[in-house]
C-alpha cells in the first residue's frame, strides 16, 4: 500500500457491524453500492454524505464487533474510505477486512482529532497527523497481509498467484 492521505472522522468504542451496515436496511443488502450510501449511518447520521473518497475512519476499541457478515467492511471500502484506524478490532471483522482489501490500522487514535489531516504509511508503520505534526506508531501488519491488501484482497491475491500459496 502506498502512502495514503485523508481526513479523519472520529468514532468511539464498540462500533458494531450493525452501526456500520444498519440491520434495518436488510432489504438492500444485495445492492452493496446502495448500502454503502448508508455506511455508519446508525453511529453518525451525516458520515456517508459528508466523507470524501480517501478519508479515514478513526475509532476507539473493538471496532467491528457483532455479526461476522462481510457487508460491513465491504461497504466501508465501497464508500471510498482509505481505511480504518482504531485502538483494536473485532477479530472476524479484521479478517474480513483484510480479505476484501480494506486496510485496518491499530494505533493510538487518541492522538487524532475530528477532521485532522492524516497520512498512513503501512510499509514503514507510521501514521502522521499532518494537522498536529505528531507521528503515531502503528501495530505492524505481517508482510503477507500487506501483500494481500496491495493486491486488492484475498480473491485477487489467489487469482494472481493461481492457488492459495500466500508466501
Amino acid at each position: 500500500m502506498s502512502i495514503k492521505k485523508g481526513t479523519a472522522w472520529k468514532f468511539g468504542d464498540d462500533i458494531s457491524t450493525d452501526h456500520i451496515a444498519p440491520g434495518r436496511l436488510f432489504h438492500i443488502r444485495t445492492n452493496l453500492p446502495e448500502l454503502a450510501k448508508h455506511v455508519l449511518e446508525d453511529a453518525r447520521e451525516d458520515f456517508a454524505s459528508e466523507m470524501k473518497k480517501g478519508d479515514f475512519i478513526a475509532a476507539g476499541r473493538n471496532f467491528g464487533l457483532g455479526s461476522s457478515r462481510e457487508h460491513a467492511p465491504t461497504i466501508i471500502k465501497l464508500s471510498g474510505a482509505s481505511g480504518v484506524l482504531a485502538k483494536s478490532f473485532a477479530r472476524i471483522f479484521f479478517r474480513n477486512s483484510i480479505n476484501i482489501g480494506l486496510p485496518l490500522i491499530e494505533c493510538d487514535t487518541d492522538l487524532i482529532e475530528e477532521k485532522d489531516k492524516i497520512e498512513v504509511d503501512l510499509k514503514n508503520g507510521i501514521v502522521k497527523n499532518i494537522t498536529s505534526g505528531i507521528k503515531i506508531p502503528i501495530t505492524p501488519l505481517p508482510d503477507i497481509m500487506i501483500k494481500i491488501l496491495n493486491e486488492g484482497g484475498l480473491i485477487e491475491h489467489i487469482k494472481k498467484h493461481g492457488d492459495f500459496r500466500l508466501l
